[in-house]
């Protein structure tokens, strides 16, 4: 059942992003707006237009979701296959994903810290920018160094 749904909805968002689909929805929106008068713009008339959106929506949410997952899913092997391949790289951000929120935070400011460091060393400010020529601001306390080797 996973795999056919994931056929499914794998088709059905590459089908909904054309701009045959998008002149699709139009097309029924014009004659939706079209028939308004014949039916005296009644509460019906509008009903089945909000429940056709709406169910269409709700759907989509699903399949769409669906497509982002596997997407991400298959980002995330090909980082990993390059973070393994690169000897250089750091094995420790394999699998990052898997981290908790205090993790990522800290290894985001871990690599802010290391970028500014880089940037600073690559770039240094000279006395005609107005900037001094101290030492790089101090690591941050809380800065897990070994994420960065």
């Amino acid at each position: 059942m996973r795999a056919v749904f994931s056929r499914f909805a794998a088709r059905v968002a590459v089908l909904s992003g054309t701009p045959w689909a998008f002149l699709a929805a139009a097309l029924i929106i014009l004659v939706w707006a079209i028939s308004g008068p014949m039916f005296h713009f009644s509460d019906t008339w509008q009903l089945v237009i909000n429940t056709g959106t709406t169910i269409v929506t709700f759907l989509m949410v699903f399949l769409i979701q669906n497509s982002q997952n596997r997407d991400s899913v298959a980002i995330q092997l090909k980082l990993d296959e390059l973070i393994r391949a690169v000897s250089s790289a750091s094995d420790r951000l394999i699998d990052v994903e898997d981290d908790s929120a205090e993790d990522l935070e800290r290894l985001r400011r871990a690599y802010q810290w290391r970028a500014r460091r880089e940037r600073e060393l690559t770039h240094p400010a000279s006395p005609e920018d107005g900037e001094s020529d101290e030492a790089p601001a101090p690591e941050p306390r809380d800065h897990d160094s070994a994420a960065l080797h």
